[in-house]
């Protein structure tokens, strides 16, 4: 019979097996981390000058928030990747074999690549101030955005992890994720404001959970014009709300399937 304290002492065993492995493979880390700065440093130097921004906001403060959106959401695809390498590998065989909870993998993997989401929102940070961006509200506030991207992150690392579980190879998971993903991150506010889009678009765009992350994180960042007028939509008028919905339901859906589906494809 599983018991928490055992699920949790296997969970933290696994997860502390995933950041060895990035020790050992620091690849990993540098070009998880080089990415976010490539797109910091073109959409801020090439694309910056053409993007106008109402209200006199500079564009650095504007586009930061955004991509630490994309980063985050992008890296949860590390999860789908690593459990469908694992299970090609008979990883996930031989830990069956050992008296451990069902759990465990799934909850250290996506652990693990939750601390490795804050190594790599650190460095954009630190990038970030390189290139003009900076922090206006409080420290609570401050790191209130850092959760609220975390989380958020968190919730999309299960839904890789299911994904990881049916695809079962890392390549189609990175080609399956990137199909979805990208357009989700594109077509919101993240890197331009939504005010000029097509009409449908504009409609996906305000209800886009994407869209909502990152206007929470300006808000909470200080990142938005003073006195601007409020934005078009609830789900953009109350972000941090709308987020957390999206948190709740995506944790609520894709737990508990992708422990039953791990415990299926495990077994094949």
């Amino acid at each position: 019979m599983t018991t928490l304290a055992m699920t949790v002492s296997d969970s933290l065993t696994i997860t502390r097996r995933n950041l060895i492995k990035v020790k050992r493979v620091p690849d990993l880390l540098v070009f998880a981390t080089l990415s976010p700065i490539m797109f910091v440093l073109l959409f801020r130097y090439v694309f910056g000058s053409a993007i106008p921004v109402p209200g006199g906001l500079s564009y650095a403060e504007f586009l930061l928030p955004g991509i630490f959106a994309q980063t985050v959401i992008f890296g949860s695809t590390i999860t789908g990747a690593s459990l469908a390498e694992d299970l090609q590998k008979g990883l996930i065989d031989r830990f069956r074999s050992l008296p451990m909870a069902p759990s465990a993998v799934l909850i250290g993997r996506t652990v693990s690549d939750l601390l490795l989401n804050v190594i790599t929102i650190a460095v954009m940070m630190i990038t970030g101030f390189a290139v003009g961006w900076r922090i206006h509200t409080s420290i609570g506030e401050a790191v209130l955005g850092v959760l609220l991207l975390l989380t958020f992150a968190y919730a999309m690392s299960w839904v890789m992890a299911l994904v990881g579980l049916i695809v079962r190879t890392p390549e189609v998971v990175n080609n399956a994720s990137f199909i979805v993903i990208f357009p989700i991150t594109f077509i919101a506010n993240t890197f331009v404001p939504i005010d000029n889009f097509p009409s449908v678009l504009k409609t996906f765009a305000e209800w886009n959970p994407v869209s909502a992350v990152v206007q929470g994180a300006r808000e909470l960042f200080g990142n938005v014009v003073p006195g601007a007028p409020a934005p078009n939509g609830w789900a953009l008028q109350k972000p941090v709300l709308y987020v957390f919905i999206w948190v709740a339901v995506f944790l609520a859906i894709f737990v508990p399937l992708a422990v039953r589906t791990y415990r299926r494809s495990a077994g094949r």
